[in-house]
């Protein structure tokens, strides 16, 4: 392993000094997920050099981790034997001043639902994920080559990939969530999945949509596609006047399906304004790190280049769509013939895994779940 990766990693050891210089120092012994990451030094050798070192497809991976609306009480029960997964639940409890794994194991529902605290926990149980994915097969951390995370997901799969450390990442996700539920409580929105067809228009429907709360007074109405997902399939967020005029209007639309998410606002779009300045006072603190294996952010889809990006970017991502769909296509498109890397989906949900199903069939053949809650890895069939 290469100076620069043993330096690096989702530790707890450091602390940005503006950013938690109030918070205790974390334990001596904290875990260090740059121990779990092959030697990225491939990066920076010569194209032959890498050529050779360059493993086929079929013996890489690629981690999932899922973002807000996939918790449930009891996530994490199945990683407690594991004395890391402990330590990384002690460290959020200094972080975010409150006990997250009592919460996570014993809710209640509604509380655990709220955006202050479900994008805490989302983070932490699909880092608490890789470790029981280490502890099982160690070499799907080794030869992983690629990351990607949806909405907060985003956050864990930056720590995974050694561009924050641990703390530094919670601390930030801290920050977004406190933000977001402030934000959201400001306006009542909420977001709506839509399953359309071909010949749906989701673009001119939510341009009736405005229109529609226009009618009823509302200034400056918010209605967008908000998450790509897989074709033919979005989520739409904005005012709940707006939803709700889609969901009685669905037929004309050519929608086949729709359903309320359990999120508390508009996220990922306008609406979300408010809490854009807080996250980024918080990332201009932290030490960010250019990542050890490839992470694609949910506004371009495409790879973070370097800190700057990164910063640039999470911010952004609170009022841009979540470019999933297209982030599938960056890292799974491949000539006919060609082999797939193994997918690992970490944290609570399968949702990713089903999403991933819809945009590429033959990559999820090679997609199994790392499940939080039972004590052995369930593959998905």
């Amino acid at each position: 392993m290469s100076a620069r990766v043993a330096r690096a990693g989702w530790a707890w050891r450091s602390w940005g000094r503006r950013a938690a210089s109030s918070l205790r120092e974390p334990p001596p012994d904290a875990v260090d997920v740059a121990e779990l990451l092959r030697d990225s030094s491939v990066a920076e050798e010569g194209a032959q050099e890498a050529v050779a070192r360059r493993r086929p497809p079929s013996q890489c991976s690629v981690l999932l981790f899922p973002g807000q609306g996939c918790q449930a009480v009891g996530m994490g029960s199945g990683l407690l034997h594991l004395p890391r997964v402990r330590q990384l639940y002690e460290a959020a409890h200094r972080v975010l001043g409150y006990d997250l794994l009592e919460l996570c194991l014993r809710g209640p529902q509604e509380d655990l639902d709220r955006t202050v605290h479900c994008q805490p926990a989302v983070f932490v149980a699909s880092l608490a994920a890789v470790e029981k994915l280490h502890h099982l097969q160690p070499a799907v951390i080794d030869n992983c080559v690629a990351a990607a995370g949806f909405s907060v997901g985003e956050f864990a799969a930056l720590v995974f990939a050694g561009a924050m450390d641990f703390s530094e990442g919670l601390y930030a996700v801290k920050a977004r969530a406190e933000a977001m539920q402030e934000a959201s409580e400001a306006v009542p929105s909420g977001m709506l999945s839509v399953l359309g067809q071909r010949q749906s228009n989701f673009s001119f429907a939510c341009l009736e949509a405005q229109e529609h709360c226009k009618s009823l007074g509302i200034e400056n109405p918010v209605c967008q596609v908000s998450n790509y997902l897989f074709p033919d399939c979005r989520v739409i967020s904005g005012h709940l006047e707006a939803l709700q005029f889609l969901r009685r209007n669905s037929a004309k639309y050519h929608f086949r399906r729709t359903k309320m998410l359990p999120v508390s606002g508009g996220f990922h779009t306008c609406l979300m304004e408010p809490a854009v300045d807080p996250l980024m006072k918080v990332l201009g603190s932290i030490n960010i790190k250019k990542p050890l294996v490839a992470v694609h952010s949910n506004v371009s889809g495409q790879k973070y280049t370097h800190p700057q990006h990164i910063r640039k970017l999470l911010g952004q991502q609170v009022v841009s769509p979540v470019k999933w769909e297209q982030t599938m296509h960056s890292i799974y498109e491949r000539k006919k013939g060609m082999e797939f890397p193994s997918t690992y989906e970490v944290g609570p949900g399968q949702q990713l895994g089903s999403i991933l199903k819809c945009c590429n069939r033959q990559a999820w053949k090679s997609y199994s779940h790392v499940d939080v809650m039972q004590n052995i890895m369930d593959p998905d069939p």
